[in-house]
């Protein structure tokens, strides 16, 4: 059993930065694949950053590579998202997810097992 718990959400305008952080707890986060997922209202949720917590891959939706870093650190238990040059369009309910994915399916929702509460994110313009 793996419990993500987020923090780091709040408003902000456009062209402004946030970090949320995710701590997991729990067996088997080590071997897994954590990250990002976000939901705006009114969309499908979709995936934002994920880091491989042995390899240290990492991916990114194409609408947030640039400005948005994954990090992590296994030693804490906890990976961050440094998220910069907010845009309106970035604002939903962040998740931290952790899980193991197939090769190539690291930004599908279905390829993570535990899910965090969310944090939200707001950007104004």
């Amino acid at each position: 059993q793996v419990q993500m718990v987020e923090s780091g959400g709040g408003s902000v305008q456009a062209g402004g930065s946030l970090r949320l952080s995710c701590q997991a707890s729990g067996h088997g986060y080590d071997r897994a694949y954590l990250g990002w997922f976000r939901q705006a209202p009114g969309k499908e949720r979709e995936g934002v950053a994920v880091i491989g917590m042995t390899s240290d891959k990492t991916f990114y939706a194409d609408s947030v590579r640039g400005r948005f870093t994954i990090s992590g650190d296994a030693g804490k238990k906890t990976i961050y998202l440094q998220m910069n040059n907010l845009k309106p369009e970035d604002t939903g309910t962040y998740y931290c997810v952790a899980g193991q994915p197939g090769p190539e399916l690291q930004l599908n929702s279905g390829g993570y097992e535990y899910w965090g509460q969310g944090t939200k994110v707001t950007v104004s313009s």
